[in-house]
């Protein structure tokens, strides 16, 4: 596949993009990487997306380890191949277990969750599935993460359902780091 949407050269962005640019380049991302590359041709739409990103990543109520456990559980159902590059290893550092992650890279329930994983894989999987969740699932969510916990976790969760779609249809290559094994195709 080619890059449908490589990064634009300076000189070819109007005013917009590059004050979008410079915005998004100032904050704790230090530049335009990844999905922001293809966003970049909707200045407006990416600035306001980023700062959402930004508070959902950075800012969370959610610890760092669910953080990107529920990051992991959308790329895998997207199968987007950037951000489970990005995000398993800091997923891996933020104490998620490898073989937690391994399970879902063959989009399967992983086994020996802790509680808090456990809530967050069962939110994660029943939004995507019946696109919304039971009222057990909910009231055990809510009551181990809070309720701003839980619309932290319903924000991961549609923010990189957005940029999963926008860089998968933009063809954006993965980051080609570290040793990361590429994400396959989930059986049907």
């Amino acid at each position: 596949m080619h890059d449908r949407m490589p990064p634009l050269a300076g000189p070819a962005m109007s005013d917009e993009q590059k004050k979008a640019a410079a915005e998004l380049a100032a904050g704790p991302r230090g530049g335009v990487r990844g999905p922001f590359i293809p966003l970049l041709r909707s200045p407006e739409l990416m600035s306001c997306l980023q700062k959402v990103g930004e508070v959902l990543r950075y800012r969370s109520a959610l610890e760092p380890k669910l953080n990107e456990f529920v990051m992991l559980i959308v790329a895998r159902e997207w199968t987007q191949q950037f951000e489970w590059q990005v995000h398993y290893p800091l997923a891996i550092e933020a104490g998620l277990r490898p073989e937690i992650a391994a399970a879902l890279a063959e989009g399967r329930r992983p086994r020996g969750m802790a509680e808090d994983e456990e809530t967050a894989w069962d939110i994660c999987h029943e939004l995507l599935r019946s696109h919304g969740v039971s009222d057990v699932t909910y009231t055990r969510a809510a009551a181990m993460l809070g309720e701003r916990g839980v619309i932290d976790l319903l924000g991961l969760v549609g923010y990189f359902t957005t940029v999963s779609m926008v860089m998968n249809v933009a063809h954006t290559p993965p980051p080609g780091q570290g040793d990361v094994v590429p994400l396959g195709t989930l059986p049907p």
